[in-house]
């Protein structure tokens, strides 16, 4: 935890309302989000219980297993699951645009759009892992065949949870972990793993403070758990004997009695999931409510060809592999590592807060242009190359080296080399972002008076540590050649 986080949540604590941590929203929110909330059996893995889902906030579906033990009850679950969530993912891929090289071939496709799924915390995507999981490999041939749509799904749930590992991937996001990076409460972030009890910080009822909303929110009667785990005392009072009922009714010729347990056994876990159905759809009026961060879009766009590109690679009929190979580890892991570095250098680009907690680390520094001479220029090389040099006043805690090279926040591809520092003074040394020419474009050097800031990180890796993306995470069909991969244009290609 940060020192500015640490002081929000003192804040938060003493005025009894959680404090941002964002001026802006650092992730993709669809028009039609997905919601899907899924409980579990207790002491069960991967055993679905029920789910509620829908993109419509007054017309959700539920979906129960009325005894989750029963395998060929849990597969008409799932069956009937993959019948609501595959014409969903469906409608996004009908809908996409040809990818041409120089020539104007076509070498390959993009989804204009992606399938975007929000649980209520990261349990939820791990349950979805295991679930799909336990049925991408099943046969749909042989002596106990099954439904096409079972396996599918459970492809599409594998690769919705693989993406979600992915530092700024938008596809499958958990509601608790968005709302703890864009605001912080006074409780702690075991605490903010609670859907309700974080949400009672960041909106609490008319008339209450954060600590109230959150205290109400321990009661399970009043606030079920957001799942997959249902409450003991629910699993213990309620969900135990009605299960039970299921099991001793009576086979009747028309199924009267099994329908009666079974109708029962759904309202009470209706009962369970609506309360956190409406609280998802707060979270979701709340991130709404902010202006979408500067690079959303690039990330986005990113995840939208990893969706073009593995709904190619599904007619190939081969699931996902069990395991990574060693050299396919190696690739996701480098892969991941850029990924994190890139989301974490976008989002301080894009939100002032966050590159105060920069500033504060000595990361970066904001400073007001005491001298400028954009006029001067580098003649120790074959040709004279226009290096203006400033001087910046700063009080962060920030000491450079003399010799290494800082970004501005400003100006996109503009670079600084630090020639001296002295009492908070730096003496900068500019190149890039002016133009071609011996004399700067207007507004491509700051001017004495101005304020501006520089980092030690760039916004766009492109010193070649970027990691090959995997095939996965490629915008190309699985046929189309995708171009030489160039490191110093990575963001372009990839």
């Amino acid at each position: 935890m940060s020192v500015l986080t640490a002081l929000a949540r003192v804040r938060a604590a003493h005025t009894g309302r959680a404090e941002p941590l964002a001026t802006v929203r650092h992730y993709h929110l669809s028009q039609r989000p997905f919601v899907l909330i899924p409980l579990r059996l207790a002491g069960e893995a991967a055993a679905p219980l029920a789910v509620m889902f829908g993109t419509d906030r007054d017309e959700p579906t539920v979906l129960i297993v009325p005894q989750p033990r029963d395998r060929v009850l849990r597969l008409r679950f799932i069956e009937a699951l993959a019948g609501q969530i595959l014409p969903h993912v469906a409608a996004y891929l009908d809908a996409a645009e040809n990818i041409t090289d120089k020539s104007g071939e076509v070498i390959g496709r993009r989804c204009l759009d992606a399938a975007q799924l929000w649980v209520p915390n990261t349990g939820g995507v791990d349950f979805l892992r295991l679930l799909g999981r336990s049925v991408r490999y099943h046969r749909v041939d042989g002596p106990n065949p099954i439904p096409a749509e079972v396996p599918l799904l459970g492809r599409w749930l594998t690769w919705f949870a693989e993406r979600a590992e992915r530092p700024g991937s938008a596809v499958l996001l958990p509601m608790t972990s968005v709302l703890a990076m864009h605001w912080a409460t006074g409780q702690s972030a075991l605490e903010d793993a609670n859907l309700a009890s974080l949400l009672g910080w960041i909106a609490p009822p008319p008339g209450m403070s954060g600590a109230q909303a959150a205290a109400l929110a321990e009661d399970p009667l009043l606030s079920p758990p957001a799942g997959p785990a249902t409450d003991p005392g629910f699993d213990n009072e309620e969900l135990a004997p009605l299960v039970n009922a299921y099991d001793n009714a009576i086979e009747d010729i028309d199924g009267t009695a099994k329908t009666v347990a079974a109708q029962r056994l759904e309202l009470a876990l209706r009962g369970q999931l609506e309360p956190t159905w409406q609280l998802m759809w707060r979270g979701i009026e709340l991130l709404s409510a902010l202006p979408e961060a500067a690079n959303v879009p690039t990330r986005w766009q990113r995840d939208r060809g990893s969706f073009t590109y593995f709904a190619d690679t599904i007619d190939d009929g081969v699931a996902q592999a069990r395991r990574d190979a060693a050299v396919s580890a190696v690739r996701r892991l480098l892969d991941r590592e850029a990924a994190a570095e890139a989301f974490q250098a976008q989002r301080a680009y894009d939100d002032p807060r966050v590159m105060a907690e920069h500033r504060l680390s000595g990361t970066a520094f904001r400073g007001t242009v005491t001298e400028c001479d954009p006029n001067r220029c580098d003649t120790s090389g074959k040709r004279a190359l226009l290096r203006p040099m400033l001087e910046v006043k700063s009080d962060d805690p920030f000491i450079p080296t003399p010799g290494e090279t800082l970004h501005s926040t400003e100006r996109p591809n503009q670079k600084a080399k630090v020639l001296d520092f002295d009492s908070g003074t730096l003496t900068l040394e500019l190149s890039g972002g002016m133009g071609n020419g011996r004399t700067a474009k207007p507004g491509s050097i700051p001017e004495v008076g101005d304020s501006i800031g520089f980092t030690r990180f760039p916004l766009n890796n492109s010193s070649g540590k970027l990691a090959l993306p995997e095939p996965e995470e490629t915008p190309w069909t699985h046929g189309g050649p995708p171009p030489e991969f160039d490191p110093d244009h990575a963001e372009e290609q990839w």
